[in-house]
């Protein structure tokens, strides 16, 4: 959904497509508390998925139209991290709301979240501080044909690539592959491997600050910062698959720690692709963006799944720590060509700046962030 959403948010802005995605997910999470098929309900979760589909990059661009350029990194870290936190600010009541109501009252009452929501969006949010949002006027067929040009921009490309590189470890250990590589891999405790997925997100939220500090103050290394983290997470991994047995538990929390890292990393390749693209291609630059980390943790996670397949043909009781280790190691393709497309991107994009804008590159050297033209600089 990324692509036509960037399209659509150019056109008709962040708080139409707010608007729209809110009735998306109210309506999923409404039919998901009375269905009775298998099917329905993997209807219903696409739903609300095309929803939330249209909120996280709305919400990036109206951070790009808000805040001060060198507020964005902290900015747009603070709105990933939100994020995360609500997931397991939620995850309690969820489950009391589960025993005490069963599965039509849970849902169907969490449903109706959305519809505040929607109010508090309809009441408070504006496209931009300024009279005249950056909205395109042209008509949507040619927009979505623009596509190819905003693709064509190097700093696109070097945010997704950066996004791809450094998101999709932690995407995959967090959603899929974390718990039983720990609990059945590594013989941990069920608690203890919950325990474990908790702090990441809280590793996450202190090492995000940290990140935006870094990327507020040296936006010129900024895709060498992503490429820093990555390889920060790369070595615990290599310690942990290439330990004989099970490794120490201070390594695997080291390891864990590492890998949260890459999800606040991630964010840095929306302000990558914001210091080259004007304000009216932003939606689309955005969602481009977007689509690199979710691609790389969607193969990952099926790519781990097929190598257990074929090292262990019983099914999931019959995996060792070998097979685990084995299918972890998955990881090192996708780390290894998305620091290579990064650091590509990067040259590219740089040769792009100096060449459209002079003095730019300059500027980000000497620490102070590239403003786009037609960007707001005074803040609000």
């Amino acid at each position: 959904m990324q692509v036509p959403v960037g399209v659509l948010l150019d056109r008709y802005g962040s708080r139409a497509l707010l608007v729209t995605g809110l009735v998306l997910m109210t309506a999923g999470q409404l039919g998901f508390a009375f269905v009775e098929s298998f099917p329905a309900a993997v209807t219903a979760r696409a739903v609300v998925g095309a929803g939330d589909a249209m909120v996280f990059v709305s919400v990036i661009r109206l951070v790009t139209a808000w805040f001060l350029v060198r507020q964005g990194p902290m900015v747009t870290q603070l709105t990933g991290l939100s994020g995360q936190l609500g997931a397991i600010a939620a995850a309690g009541p969820l489950s009391y709301l589960l025993h005490e109501l069963g599965w039509t009252g849970a849902f169907a009452l969490t449903s109706s979240i959305g519809v505040v929501l929607l109010v508090a969006v309809l009441a408070l949010v504006k496209d931009s501080p300024y009279r005249r949002g950056d909205v395109v006027t042209i008509k949507l067929r040619a927009l979505a044909l623009s596509v190819r040009t905003v693709w064509g921009n190097p700093g696109t490309r070097l945010g997704m690539w950066s996004h791809f590189v450094s998101q999709f470890s932690a995407t995959v250990f967090a959603l899929l592959w974390g718990y039983p590589f720990l609990v059945q891999g590594l013989g941990w405790s069920t608690s203890g491997a919950s325990t474990l997925l908790m702090a990441m997100t809280a590793w996450a939220v202190v090492s995000g600050l940290v990140t935006a500090r870094l990327v507020a103050r040296l936006p010129y290394y900024r895709s060498w910062i992503v490429v820093g983290i990555v390889i920060a997470m790369v070595v615990p991994w290599t310690a942990v698959l290439l330990w004989p047995g099970v490794a120490p538990g201070w390594v695997v929390v080291v390891m864990a720690f590492a890998t949260a890292s890459g999800g606040p990393a991630s964010m840095v390749g929306f302000d990558l692709a914001r210091s080259f693209t004007a304000p009216h291609e932003t939606g689309r630059a955005n969602g481009l963006v977007n689509v690199g980390g979710f691609t790389a943790s969607l193969l990952t996670m099926a790519l781990i799944g097929v190598v257990l397949d074929l090292s262990a043909p019983g099914g999931m009781e019959s995996y060792t720590l070998d097979d685990f280790k084995l299918a972890m190691s998955v990881q090192y393709v996708f780390w290894a060509f998305g620091i290579v497309q990064t650091l590509r991107y990067r040259r590219r994009g740089l040769a792009h700046l100096a060449r459209v804008h002079p003095g730019s590159v300059e500027q980000l050297r000497a620490g102070r962030a590239f403003v786009h033209p037609g960007i707001g600089t005074e803040g609000v």
